[in-house]
Formats: structure tokens, C-alpha cells, sequence
């Protein structure tokens, strides 16, 4: 539940604490075209998630995390304490990401199945496509769908979807 009187850096180590699987894409450190100071909130947030793994309890130790990077060994130019990572190159490319990313589930997570990266992708465009209607008909604004509500969608899209066995 978001709570606004929660600061977001007590957020950020409330999802950190209840996660067992980290996600970090390291290319998300470009310069802000107002300041031009680079953001530096995922090589923050994977520094408290590490930080997690290797000082908390026995739950916390289990984590794992999925480093992203355009590049394979970038990171050592601007993060070298954290060699010896390995993190999984993307190019930028957001369709190469769920590649990595669904293997590394796949991995991980140890479950039976995860429908191959063709499957995913086609089924996000599908969604992605049909968003719009699928909001009218949930009687939602298309242009205003608050997280909470969008994410009430995908999981109806998921299930249709599996249920007609695409994904």
C-alpha cells in the first residue's frame, strides 16, 4: 500500500526487503537534460539490495539479482567496486532485455516454464495494441490509468491469454 507520509528511500528498502529477485539495468544513469547531472537511482538501488544480500538474515541472503548493462563490462568504468559482477549485455535494446531477462527467471526461479521471448513480446504488442479499448471497456480514461488499475489489466490480459493458450 503506497502511504504518502512513507519517505521513498524507506520505500525503496520496504520493496527491497520483500523482494527475493533483483532487477538492475545500469544503462539507467543518463544525464538529466536539466541539470546534466547523471541519475544515479539504479546503481543506489543495487547497492542496497547487495547490501541486503550480504548483511541481512538468512532470507535476504537467498536474493538474487540480474545486472543489465548496454555493454557487458561498461560498469567498470564508472562502478569499478563492483567487479568481478557479471553483468548481461542488451545494447539498449528493450526486446533484447526481456530475452535476458526471462532467462534469467527461467534460471532462478526454477520454474517448469516461461514462455519463450517470441511469445512475450507478441503478446505485450497485442496488449500494447489493444490497450486503449481494453481500458474504455474496463470504463477507465485510456489516457489516466493509475498503476493500480493498469496493473489489474495486464493480469486480466495474462489470464485470457493463457486461457486461449497463447503464452
Amino acid at each position: 500500500m503506497d502511504d504518502g507520509s512513507e519517505s521513498r528511500i524507506d520505500k525503496l528498502y520496504r520493496v527491497i526487503e520483500q523482494s527475493r529477485f533483483g532487477i538492475h539495468d545500469l544503462s539507467r544513469t543518463e544525464l538529466d537534460p536539466q541539470s546534466g547531472l547523471p541519475r544515479f537511482n539504479m546503481p543506489l538501488e543495487l547497492g542496497i539490495f547487495l547490501g541486503a544480500k550480504r548483511f541481512g538474515d538468512d532470507v535476504q541472503r537467498r536474493k538474487r539479482a540480474l545486472i543489465l548493462d548496454t555493454e557487458q563490462y561498461r560498469y567498470q568504468r564508472f562502478m569499478s567496486d563492483l567487479a568481478g559482477a557479471d553483468p548481461q549485455p542488451h545494447g539498449g535494446d528493450p526486446r533484447a532485455m526481456v530475452g535476458r531477462v526471462r532467462d534469467w527467471l527461467l534460471t532462478v526461479s526454477r520454474r517448469a516454464t516461461i514462455p519463450s521471448p517470441a511469445r512475450l513480446l507478441a503478446s505485450f504488442d497485442r496488449f500494447d495494441a489493444g490497450l486503449h479499448a481494453i481500458a474504455v471497456d474496463a470504463g477507465l480514461d485510456p489516457g489516466r490509468v493509475a498503476y493500480p488499475d493498469f496493473e489489474r489489466l495486464v493480469f486480466a490480459w495474462l489470464k485470457e491469454e493463457r486461457a486461449q493458450g497463447v503464452l
